[in-house]
C-alpha cells in the first residue's frame, strides 16, 4: 500500500504505524508447534505462518440458509508457494526499475501462461510497458474472457512493486513486502486459476498487476488512461490480506464501503458462508485514495479495495520484517476464497454495482 505516512494529516502521530505490535492471537509461534491458530484456536503443526485449518468449513451454510454456497478447493499449498516465492530476498525488494521487479513480473507472466489468460487489447504479451519518470515500467495484464457478457470487465488487481533494498545498515536491508502487497498478488494468481478452471464467467475477468503503487499509484493511473471506463463493471483490489483484522477470524474490510452498493452485493454473496465483510474502520486514513482501487473510482468505477490487516497496530508495513513468516496462510487462503464467493455474482452478471461516489 502506498505509504500512509506521506499523505495522513500532521495531527496524527507518525508512532501509530510503526510502535505499535500486530494485533494478532498467538499467530506467530516459535516453533509453530504450541502456537494457537488465530482462526479458530486449533495447534499450529506448520510453523510461523499458521497451520492450514479446514478450510472445508467455509462452504458451509447455516441452518437457517437452505442454498448450499459453492467455494472453490483453493490449495493452501499453492498460495503458500505463491507467497514465498513473491517475498523472497531473490526478488529484492520488488523496486520498480530493478531486476528484482523483472523477477517478479517473470514469475507473474508463467503463471498467467499456465493457466491460460489471453493479453489484453492489442498488446503482444502481458506486459503494458510505459515509462515515468525516466524509468521503464510495465504493469502486468492477462484476460479471462467472458461468456455472453464479454465486453464487460471486471478488473481484479493488486501491486507487484514494494520499496526494494535500504542502501545502507546492517542486518536485513530487503523489503520483502510480503503482506504489501505479495499478498495481493497471490490473491490475483490464486482467483485467475480458479475462475479459469470454473470456466463459467460471463463477464470477462481481467487480472492485473500494478508497477509503482508505491510511488503514487503511477501504474494504475497509466492503465487508466488505456481503457474505456464504461466498459469496467467492477473492480476487486487486494493488499495487505495476510493477517488476522480487528474484527475477528474469518473477516475483511472494504474501503470505500459507502461509496457504492458493491460491498452490500459481496456481504449479500457471504451469507450462510461465516466469513464476513465489514466497512473500512480506518476512515480517518483515507485508505480508499491510497490504493490502486483510486485511479479506476475516479473514472467511476466502482472499484474498491480489500484488507484483514490491523494497519495501526502492524509493526511490519513499511519496514524490512514484513516477510512471508509473519503471515498467516490460513487467513490469506480464506479471504481469497471469500472473494472468489462474494463476487461471483457480479463474474456471472447477475449483479452490477453502482458507480462510484467520489466526493473526496
Amino acid at each position: 500500500m502506498k505509504s500512509i505516512l506521506l499523505k495522513l494529516p500532521l495531527i496524527f502521530s507518525l508512532s501509530i504505524l510503526v510502535s505499535c505490535a500486530i494485533n494478532l492471537k498467538s499467530a506467530n509461534g516459535a516453533d509453530g508447534t504450541k502456537r494457537e491458530d488465530a482462526t479458530n484456536g486449533k495447534t499450529g503443526k506448520n510453523g510461523i505462518d499458521g497451520n492450514d485449518v479446514a478450510l472445508k468449513n467455509f462452504s458451509k451454510t447455516k441452518t437457517e440458509n437452505k442454498q448450499q454456497v459453492a467455494t472453490p478447493n483453493i490449495d493452501t499449498t499453492l498460495v503458500r508457494n505463491h507467497l514465498y516465492t513473491l517475498a523472497s530476498d531473490e526478488m529484492e525488494g520488488r523496486a520498480t526499475g530493478t531486476p528484482g521487479i523483472e523477477k517478479a513480473a517473470q514469475y507473474i507472466e508463467n503463471e498467467y501462461k499456465k493457466i491460460g489468460l489471453k493479453t489484453f487489447q492489442n498488446l503482444k504479451t502481458y506486459r503494458q510497458n510505459f515509462e515515468d519518470k525516466g524509468i521503464k515500467m510495465f504493469n502486468v495484464i492477462g484476460l479471462l474472457e467472458g461468456k455472453s457478457k464479454k465486453d464487460e470487465i471486471v478488473i481484479v488487481s493488486a501491486h507487484y512493486d514494494h520499496l526494494g533494498t535500504k542502501k545502507s545498515g546492517d542486518g536485513d536491508r530487503i523489503y520483502n513486502g510480503a503482506n504489501d502487497d505479495a499478498s495481493g498478488v497471490v490473491g490475483v494468481l490464486t482467483l485467475a486459476k480458479y475462475f479459469a478452471e470454473q470456466n463459467n464467467n460471463e463477464r470477462s475477468i481481467l487480472f492485473v498487476c500494478f508497477t509503482a503503487e508505491e510511488m503514487g499509484l503511477i501504474g494504475s493511473t497509466y492503465f487508466g488512461k488505456q481503457i474505456d471506463p464504461s466498459k469496467f463493471v467492477a473492480g476487486i483490489n487486494l493488499e495487505l490480506i495476510g493477517k488476522e483484522p480487528k474484527t475477528g477470524p474469518k473477516t475483511a474490510w472494504l474501503t470505500g464501503f459507502e461509496r457504492s452498493n458493491f460491498g452490500k452485493i459481496i456481504q449479500k454473496n457471504l451469507e450462510g458462508t461465516g466469513y464476513k465483510l465489514y466497512p473500512d474502520p480506518y476512515k480517518k486514513y483515507r485508505l480508499f485514495f491510497r490504493s490502486d482501487n483510486a485511479s479506476l473510482a475516479r473514472l467511476g468505477v466502482p472499484s474498491h479495495t480489500f484488507c484483514t490487516t490491523p494497519i495501526d497496530l502492524d509493526r511490519d508495513y513499511h519496514k524490512v520484517s514484513d516477510e512471508a513468516k509473519t503471515l498467516n496462510v490460513s487467513i490469506l487462503t480464506e479471504t481469497i476464497k471469500a472473494v472468489f464467493v462474494g463476487t461471483t455474482s457480479i463474474i456471472n452478471g447477475k449483479d452490477t454495482p453502482t458507480r462510484i461516489k467520489l466526493e473526496e
